[in-house]
């Protein structure tokens, strides 16, 4: 008597096992758990061939160490849902270091200003590669190729092949070595870095997930040419998506 009730109402819940498997196998899923079970396995592997693997301080210098790699793939991920590819994402994040190293150490601008000018850079970086695809129909990876190479030139000769200091900037340590988290919980001293690492990461899920950029950037790379008959200014919305993701 108990299990046809509790069938049915896993069936009228949308839980039934037919409706499981489906989901287990689309490729999507199936892409997931790939990467959840080889991300299970490293950690198991690499625990055994080190007992420290697992320790908290170990598993926090590793965020740290990939949080600036996390943030630059986060970006792409924009992009990419458009069937497109940014070339330049490397260099241009060395080309506002060093636009950000003018602003603090040769202007002496305050740390927010600095900060504020990485951003306008990296936005008029993609703004300009989104022109190039969008507008002059140049493919992007040739486009991003190119700004790849010119951005590396900008670096060069702005920074006169010398490297920019500006550690001493009051505050600039404490965005990626000090730990705001640890200082209100001691026992969980995360780095700002991953704090904000994870800030951006759930911010481009809410944009991607919740925004009318996030609709259009899938169906970008679902059918460009399906969401350009209905209506919708595709070159925009493309330029929008290389801006943000820059």
């Amino acid at each position: 008597m108990t299990t046809p009730t509790v069938t049915t109402a896993a069936t009228a819940a949308g839980f039934s096992p037919k409706t499981l498997k489906d989901r287990l196998l689309r490729p999507a899923t199936r892409q997931k758990l790939l990467a959840f079970a080889s991300l299970v396995a490293l950690m198991v592997f690499f625990s055994f061939a080190s007992p420290q693997f697992l320790q908290a301080d170990n598993l926090v210098g590793i965020l740290q160490s990939t949080a600036v790699n996390g943030v630059l793939a986060i970006a792409c991920t924009f992009v990419i849902i458009t069937s497109g590819i940014d070339l330049s994402v490397g260099t241009l994040m060395t080309f506002c270091a060093v636009m950000t190293g003018v602003v603090l150490t040769y202007m002496g601008m305050p740390l927010w200003l600095g900060v504020c000018a990485a951003i306008f850079f990296g936005a008029l970086s993609g703004f300009v590669s989104g022109l190039l695809i969008a507008k002059l129909k140049i493919p992007p990876f040739i486009a991003t190729l190119g700004m790849m190479m010119l951005l590396k030139g900008l670096s060069l000769v702005i920074s006169g092949t010398k490297p920019i200091y500006f550690n001493d900037t009051p505050g600039f340590t404490a965005i990626s070595q000090d730990s705001l988290i640890g200082d209100i919980v001691p026992s969980l001293p995360i780095p700002n870095a991953v704090l904000i690492l994870f800030l951006v990461a759930v911010a481009a899920s809410i944009v991607l997930n919740r925004t009318i950029l996030g609709r259009y950037t899938f169906a970008l790379g679902s059918n460009e040419e399906a969401v350009r008959l209905s209506g919708v200014n595709t070159d925009f919305w493309k330029i929008v998506v290389y801006t943000v993701s820059g």
